[in-house]
């Protein structure tokens, strides 16, 4: 177990006045106040750092900054830490000078562009000893000096094999991480891509779940279900199910199988602490109880997963004025403090308001790997897209070429590329396998003894190899890609499959999906895509309910889509026509990515809601529309008619196919009173200032949840908020100590 030092005792320098940087340029002069300002002007242009005015105005100024800040040395940007919106020093920045003071002495009179120079040059051993020396904010400055050859060729040269139950990331490996996501948690589904994905030879690094349900029940009820597959089949590997850390460890004291404790992380507190609930203290204690209650306890090395990704903190609007790879080279800072078995980097998953093309997701994807291996966390990938942004599969395949050159540990397996929980899509077990034989590398030692045993992978003969693998080299099977291997009751297997949407059939073509079944995948990614140009049409909902129509600050659908908070205010017009009613519960309906999922949903939901909410008394003002809204408009309008809580019935992002693309969301927005209720939920969360809590019942939709059963869970779920007078995770940890 590592010592985790208290935060008082991480030296960082006081915060000093932002300095002034300036450049001359042929015919202009370029100036840039503060470190901040200079950092975000060096970095190639992102969406979400124009959004927020900190990239360059023109490449002349961007290639200004960049030479400034090569001639800035190390001791120079440790002595100047990146303040918050209060003028301090936050924990995450604190916890990013938790670094080998010894080495960091050695090379502080460095300059930015000659530690780059010296990189380059210095042996593997050497690159891995300096970038412990490093905060996050040094990494993120020195990946702007970068070109990608650069990124690539000195991230190569980082090992950081890590252990749980196996091991993950030896030289010479490319892992998988798979990830059998199901819209409602059907268990057939989870267990059918499970087999789906070993059958591909996917799955060494971990298998890990999303939960559609974040609650302590549905987490315990995933792990064991996992727990059981990973048994039956005797794979070597570990589980995880992949809900909030407070839920998890709920889970665990009910004595599920919490191998590998999950966290999603941010680079700044402010982001930490009121977007995801967590604070450095609350995770030092999971991962001090993982150390001594665990199942993995006295055997794993290390049982710590983070998630991250580009553009969070600006999405929240809590950045604190850092620029998106700045701030997420601050993840990996944090990350370092608890040692983790492993860390996968999501950037791409949230949109255009981050990265906007191919191109913005490729190089920030470089960045990242680079940034976090230099630091010294084990990292995997998962260069990802939505259907809303301008990124495609074939940029996407680049980026996972890219990074396999670089080193990357492990990608994610989401079956044919298609997550059908979180309506996203990543990398496949069948990437992975083309990635291995592509660039000579195999799964983790155990897992590749269990997949030799099996038939799923082989060793290549003399002459073999398809012309890719020389003799001995790792290849497939005769059964790679047979799931009937898991599942030989055809009747059974045919259940699994009618319970698995977008199951578009399990043939191959060498380590690729045949061509018959890549076709329907990318058929359903173009029909979901036809989705987001869709648009309320007021007068079909009037027939639904008599609604009074709001509008936000979006003006269009472009503008809704690049912007991080357009859709979350009300302009100025309905925000005066606002005013207490007295009601404890306000419906909100807003088109959000997919206004078809409101046109298919709500006939048959909201009926169903009102009916049930009126049942058992709740007093329900009148349903409001709104286009073009995102989930934070909830509180916009529980503050200005003085609603409780607030339902917001929200068309989620396109999935994959007619049905997937239909999907709307639930988000239960409560307004703590102030006094016992604000007192309690600030204790739960550690921020003082929290004004609302959030439950979300997600993936409503004829092939997910289905809209009437919806409208039932939602008047469940709002009665046990109301009852409780608590939300999210605060809610669920009284549920489940209810239940104890």
């Amino acid at each position: 177990m590592k010592e985790l030092i208290p935060l008082d005792r991480i030296e960082v320098p006081r915060v000093r006045p932002d300095a002034r940087y300036a450049a001359r340029l042929p015919g202009h002069d370029a100036s840039f106040r503060g470190l901040k300002r200079l950092l975000g002007a060096a970095d190639a242009s992102k969406a979400g750092d124009r959004k927020a005015g900190l990239s360059a105005p023109s490449e002349a100024a961007r290639e200004a900054a960049r030479e400034l800040l090569g001639e800035l040395t190390l001791e120079h940007l440790h002595d100047h830490p990146l303040a918050d919106a209060r003028g301090e020093v936050d924990a995450v920045m604190r916890v990013n000078y938790d670094i080998d003071r010894g080495a960091f002495a050695r090379i502080a009179s460095l300059r930015l562009g000659e530690l780059k120079d010296a990189l380059l040059r210095a042996p593997s051993p050497e690159v891995a000893r300096l970038g412990r020396a490093l905060t996050g904010v040094m990494a993120a400055a020195l990946a702007k000096l970068c070109d990608v050859h650069e990124l690539i060729y000195i991230a190569r040269k980082i090992s950081r094999p890590t252990r749980a139950r196996t091991l993950l990331g030896a030289p010479g490996t490319l892992a998988s991480r798979l990830q059998p996501n199901h819209p409602t948690d059907d268990p057939r589904g989870i267990a059918l891509l499970t087999y789906w994905g070993l059958s591909v030879g996917a799955g060494d690094a971990l298998i890990g779940v999303n939960p559609a349900a974040g609650t302590v029940e549905a987490t315990a009820a995933i792990l064991r279900h996992l727990d059981r597959i990973r048994r039956a089949t005797g794979v070597p590997t570990q589980i995880c199910c992949l809900s909030h850390l407070k839920v998890q460890l709920a889970a665990l004291d009910q004595g599920a199988p919490v191998e590998i404790l999950f966290q999603s992380l941010a680079g700044t507190e402010a982001c930490c602490v009121t977007e995801f609930d967590i604070t450095v203290d609350l995770i030092d204690a999971g991962y001090r109880r993982m150390a001594a209650r665990g199942p993995l306890a006295g055997q794993a090395e290390q049982f710590m997963y983070f998630e991250t990704g580009q553009g969070s903190e600006l999405t929240y609007g809590k950045h604190d004025g850092i620029d998106m790879a700045t701030a997420e080279a601050l993840c990996y800072g944090l990350a370092r403090r608890w040692d983790p078995f492993m860390v996968n980097n999501v950037t791409g998953f949230i949109g255009p308001e981050t990265h906007l093309d191919d191109r913005e997701m490729i190089l920030a994807n470089l960045q990242d790997h680079f940034m976090g291996k230099l630091l010294g966390v084990p990292m995997g990938m998962a260069p990802c897209y939505t259907l809303h942004a301008h990124v495609t599969l074939e940029g996407q395949q680049m980026a996972t070429q890219l990074l396999a050159a670089a080193g990357a540990s492990f990608y994610m397996d989401v079956c044919l590329n298609t997550d059908r929980m979180l309506a996203y899509f990543d990398t496949s077990g069948h990437d992975v396998q083309t990635l291995r034989e592509l660039h000579g590398r195999a799964p983790g030692g155990e897992f590749l003894a269990w997949a030799l045993d099996r038939g799923i992978l082989a060793r290549a003969a003399e002459g073999q190899g398809e012309g890719q693998a020389p003799a001995g080299a790792i290849t497939r099977g005769p059964r790679f890609g047979d799931v009937r291997q898991f599942c030989p009751d055809e009747a059974e297997l045919a259940a699994l499959v009618a319970a698995t949407p977008a199951a578009h059939g399990f043939a191959t073509a060498g380590p690729r999906p045949a061509s018959a079944v890549s076709r329907r995948a990318r058929l359903d990614q173009a029909i979901a895509r036809a989705a987001l140009e869709s648009e309320l049409r007021e007068d079909e909902l009037a027939r639904v309910a008599a609604f009074r129509v709001l509008t936000t600050m979006a003006r269009s659908k472009d503008e809704h889509l690049g912007s991080a908070d357009a859709g979350a205010r009300l302009s100025p017009e309905s925000a005066a026509r606002l005013a207490p009613e007295g009601a404890q519960v306000q419906i909100v309906v807003s088109d959000g990515l997919s206004a078809e999922a409101v046109h298919h949903n709500l006939p048959d939901l909201l009926p169903v809601l009102l009916d049930g909410l009126g049942a058992r008394g709740v007093t329900v003002g009148q349903p409001l529309l709104a286009r073009y809204g995102r989930v934070k408009l909830a509180e916009a309008v529980a503050a200005g008619l003085g609603a409780r809580l607030v339902v917001m019935l929200l068309g989620e992002r396109p999935g994959s196919g007619e049905l997937a693309s239909r999907s709307l969301s639930a988000y239960l927005a409560y307004r703590l009173a102030p006094g016992v209720d604000q007192e309690a939920a600030a204790a739960f969360s550690g921020n003082p200032a929290i004004g609302f809590e959030y439950t979300v019942i997600a993936n409503i939709h004829a092939g997910g949840l289905p809209p009437a059963e919806a409208g039932v869970a939602i008047v469940e779920k709002v009665a046990q908020v109301l009852a409780r007078r608590a939300a999210g995770n605060r809610l669920e940890a009284l549920l489940a100590r209810d239940a104890a």
